[in-house]
């Protein structure tokens, strides 16, 4: 799993946020277009790539997109 292409799926996910705001130390909540909607997305995203689930708490104490690769990577 490499973190690159973790960001780049992330960003996937978005519809109107340039992809170029996304890096590992994006803090994801403080997007404008992040929202309940998306964390599903991302959530849904993560166990169809990785083959992790991922809880509503994993995406809430995830601070930045970095924390959460790190927070996959361990769960897998």
């Amino acid at each position: 799993m490499e973190l690159t292409k973790f960001i780049e799926n992330f960003a996937g996910e978005f519809d109107h946020t340039d992809a170029s705001v996304f890096t590992a130390d994006t803090v994801y909540h403080n997007l404008d277009e992040w929202s309940s909607l998306i964390a599903m997305c991302i959530a849904s995203m993560v166990e169809d790539e990785y083959d992790v689930v991922l809880k509503g708490d994993d995406i809430r104490n995830a601070r930045t997109i970095g924390d959460l690769f790190n927070t996959v990577k361990a769960k897998m």
